[in-house]
């Protein structure tokens, strides 16, 4: 109905305006933003009704999708509000009645400077082969980085690039590169049967949007290993908990296996956090792990719980530990103390940096 998408469409404009990165609906609430991380209700907004969030999910999503998110109770979908901002949606229910999460995706790709990120993530886009992971927790700004190294590629690379995403976030235009991006339930039918067909079709580059299962991660691992640049998305927190996720999520007798090519094919795992910058906004606060002879030992000989000590002593090869880095910020005066130990997974060696 028009009210409803004259509705939706002023409380994007809302969102926009005010900076936020989250639009929040729920019935029985006002609608809520998300603000440098911070929460904020739209206190000039009505309470919404059951009607009005179904309402304003259904101008989000074709007939079918509908139908299906009524059957399922769950629907995760991208949303473009004309040619300004795209959306990355989940719809659910609760208490009978419908959620609606929106997270917006802004329409320009913005470059590892411009995103506050270490330049030793330039050279993971400049490798022809490897794996490279990008972890964190939900909303640690994990796409927006693969999206800019994606995009260093785009601009200075001839290759052929497909993403396999659900759904797809960042639009990236042909430059030197030629994109491919395909979204689960719309072009592909999942995740693994996309998987299945791009040995087929002529990849130098490949994006998965995020690894879910072990046949995903096993693809992504041979994909590394037969010449393909490959990069992905976990929900970690760092470098020797992915690496753990992902030999665990495999059963024990496939475990050495797919050991031995991690080892192999690894390139980096970079983990991230978005913290409150003390003059406003968010800062990203980082640790970066580099696939040496060291660590693929490690990894072969089940000793990834000494992985941390290798990043802590590892700056010259170009590491970076999420202590020092918060440390540094601190320092800089970005972030308060606070906010540095809220994000450390190892407050007493962050207390000694200080």
């Amino acid at each position: 109905m028009a009210a409803y998408q004259a509705k939706l469409n002023a409380l994007i404009d809302t969102l926009i305006a005010q900076g936020a990165s989250d639009l929040h609906l729920s019935a029985g609430a006002q609608p809520i933003i998300r603000v440098s991380g911070q929460l904020t209700p739209l206190l000039n907004e009505p309470v919404l009704s059951a009607e009005d969030t179904m309402g304003i999910i259904g101008e989000m999503l074709s007939p079918e999708r509908r139908q299906k998110f009524i059957d399922k109770q769950e629907v995760d979908f991208s949303y473009a509000y004309g040619d300004k901002v795209r959306f990355r949606g989940n719809g659910y229910f609760e208490r009978g009645t419908v959620g609606v999460a929106l997270r917006l995706i802004p329409r320009t790709i913005r470059s590892i400077a411009e995103l506050n990120l270490p330049p030793v993530l330039e050279g993971f886009a400049a490798r022809e082969q490897g794996f490279f992971l990008v972890v964190g927790p939900v909303g640690q700004g994990k796409t927006t980085t693969l999206a800019a190294l994606i995009e260093k590629i785009n601009n200075e690379r001839a290759e052929h690039i497909i993403t396999i995403e659900d759904p797809i976030e960042y639009l990236f235009d042909n430059k030197k590169s030629l994109v491919d991006q395909r979204e689960v339930r719309v072009d592909t039918a999942d995740f693994g049967v996309a998987l299945e067909s791009v040995f087929r079709q002529d990849v130098d580059v490949l994006m998965i949007g995020e690894m879910r299962t072990p046949e995903t991660m096993s693809t992504a691992v041979t994909a590394a290993e037969t010449g393909h640049l490959v990069f992905s998305t976990l929900h970690t927190n760092n470098a020797a908990q992915t690496i753990d996720r992902i030999i665990d999520s495999f059963p024990a007798n496939q475990q050495d296996q797919i050991r031995i090519q991690l080892a192999g094919s690894l390139a980096g795992i970079f983990s991230q956090r978005l913290v409150p910058r003390i003059s406003g906004g968010l800062i990203p606060a980082f640790e970066l792990l580099l696939n040496n002879s060291a660590v693929a030992n490690l990894i072969r000989e089940k000793r990834s719980h000494e992985i941390q000590t290798v990043i802590e002593t590892g700056a010259e090869e170009g590491m970076i530990d999420m202590n020092r880095c918060l440390a540094d910020l601190v320092r800089q005066g970005e972030i308060s103390v606070e906010s540095a130990y809220a994000r450390s997974w190892n407050p007493k060696t962050l207390e000694k940096l200080l």
